[in-house]
């Protein structure tokens, strides 16, 4: 669990990710350098291509939105005390039973197919996180373990299906059949035309909304309710929980669905925004990217909101930078987003110690 800080607030979500972020793109500089490119023009390219113009900024939120749901998902499980490491498996079944519900509810109602594809993806999800919580609450099982071997399972069910039972019929590649035409989530280009505002085309669609909503939802919960309290208590310190008469299993079972839930929403944004059928790879590593938005947000929702920017910029802008200076290569963007997933993640507490001296000796001096 996160160790007790002595530093203000603004200070310990905003000033230490921000000199972890610098640390990371300081030694992603030099290696620029020394592949002999300018690592200014680099980062003045990586910020044209992920905010110079509407098409990019669209995609840059697209991708943001995928690690909004999966950083949401790792930061409730945290909250209770959990690593839940199996957002990409979650992810996957909140995808089928998306696609499940679409199917089922058919083309003569695509709103209403729509509307049951969003509690399909939510369901599955919770359900894909129920068996590891159960283990883990009422027969020791390590969460670590299991999340992660489900991601496994998940995997290979998912696979198994697309090139058996749900396989587009005549296709040969592991996807499913399109929805039916009108079922979808609504770009936000078009939602902004109906306003009348013009902005250019993009995959980002109106996924990113119930993120957001999914985000406020997270903050009240956990800051502004009786469960959110419990649930954080039972994170701190199981025993006080259970002394103060706190259900710690239940508590554990259900931290674990809320989580599964928000990873298997995912889908929303690539199934039911983009893609319009199910396809085998549309996980991309972003349950696994999730768990560095969570940590580099210090698990506070508005922090994952800023960190899930951050990765969809480095996404975005990467493929730019990549396509623009030939020596970086789509290999050294990678260690470029993994440079800031090792400072601002593994390394986060590096400019803790001496950030803290230094603002113990203002308040010594003020005093």
């Amino acid at each position: 669990m996160a160790r007790a800080s002595k530093l203000p607030l603004w200070a310990e979500v905003g000033l230490l990710p921000a000199l972890n972020l610098l640390a990371a793109f300081i030694v992603s500089g030099l290696v620029i350098w020394g592949l002999g490119e300018d690592p200014f023009l680099a980062l003045s390219l990586m910020w044209e291509g992920a905010f110079g113009f509407e098409e990019a900024t669209g995609y840059t939120f697209y991708y943001a939105t995928n690690f909004v749901f999966t950083g949401l998902a790792v930061s409730v499980a945290y909250h209770a005390g959990l690593f839940n490491i199996g957002g990409e498996g979650q992810a996957m079944l909140g995808g089928l039973g998306l696609t499940l519900a679409v199917f089922m509810v058919g083309g003569d109602a695509p709103m209403l197919a729509a509307l049951a594809g969003i509690v399909g993806a939510a369901l599955f999800g919770a359900a894909w996180a129920f068996i590891p919580a159960w283990l883990q609450a009422k027969r020791g099982s390590h969460i670590v373990i299991t999340t992660i071997m489900f991601n496994f399972i998940a995997s290979a069910l998912l696979a198994y299906l697309l090139v058996g039972p749900l396989q587009r019929p005549g296709g040969q590649m592991p996807e499913s059949a399109d929805f039916p035409p009108g079922t979808g989530l609504t770009p936000m280009h078009e939602l902004f035309g109906a306003l009348g505002v013009s902005f250019e085309e993009s995959p980002l669609n109106i996924s990113a909304l119930i993120a957001l909503l999914c985000v406020i939802a997270v903050w009240f919960t956990l800051n502004r309710t009786r469960f959110g309290y419990e649930l954080r208590v039972v994170g701190k310190n199981h025993s006080a929980a259970r002394f103060a008469g706190v259900p710690v299993a239940r508590m554990t079972i259900v931290a674990m669905m809320i989580s599964g839930a928000l990873a298997g929403m995912m889908g929303l944004n690539e199934i039911l925004g983009e893609q319009h059928r199910l396809i085998g790879n549309f996980t991309l590593g972003y349950g696994f990217v999730g768990i560095a938005v969570a940590f580099m947000g210090r698990n506070h929702p508005l922090g994952i909101v800023l960190a899930a920017v951050l990765f969809g910029a480095l996404y975005q802008g990467g493929a730019e930078l990549a396509f623009e200076m030939p020596n970086i290569t789509r290999d050294l963007i990678v260690m470029i987003q993994g440079l800031v997933i090792l400072f601002a993640g593994a390394m986060e507490h590096m400019f803790r110690d001496p950030i803290e001296r230094l603002f113990m000796r203002f308040e010594r001096r003020a005093a």
